[in-house]
C-alpha cells in the first residue's frame, strides 16, 4: 500500500531504517496519473524492504520547495536520510524499480 507522505511526516520517514521512494504528484497532472499504478505496484511488491509513498505538491509546498520540485511527476529516492536518486517525468516500471533496487 502506498504511504501518504506529507510535510509533517517526511523527515521522520526518510530518517527511518528503510529506503524511501517519494512520488511528487498532483491531481491535475496527467503523467502523474500514468505512473500512479506503477508506484502502487512497487509499494506492494517492496512493502517489507522500502517505504514507497506519494506527496501531493499542492498540499505540501514546504518539502516540494526544499527539494526544488518544479516538474511533476518527480520521484526521489532516499537512503539513510540522504537523497540517493531522482527521476523527473513519467517512467516505466523497470526504470523506477531499477533505481529502487540500487538503494536496497
Amino acid at each position: 500500500m502506498v504511504s501518504e507522505i506529507t510535510d509533517a511526516n517526511f523527515k521522520g520517514l526518510i530518517n527511518g531504517n528503510k529506503p524511501v521512494v517519494v512520488d511528487f504528484w498532483a491531481e491535475w497532472c496527467g503523467p502523474c496519473r500514468m505512473i500512479g499504478p506503477i508506484i502502487e505496484e512497487l509499494a506492494d511488491e517492496y512493502k517489507d524492504r522500502a517505504v514507497i509513498g506519494k506527496m501531493n505538491v499542492d498540499e505540501n509546498d514546504e518539502t516540494s520547495g526544499e527539494y526544488g520540485i518544479r516538474s511533476i511527476p518527480t520521484v526521489l529516492f532516499f537512503k539513510d536520510g540522504e537523497l540517493a536518486g531522482k527521476h523527473i517525468g513519467a517512467a516505466s516500471k523497470g526504470i523506477l524499480e531499477g533505481k529502487l533496487k540500487a538503494i536496497l
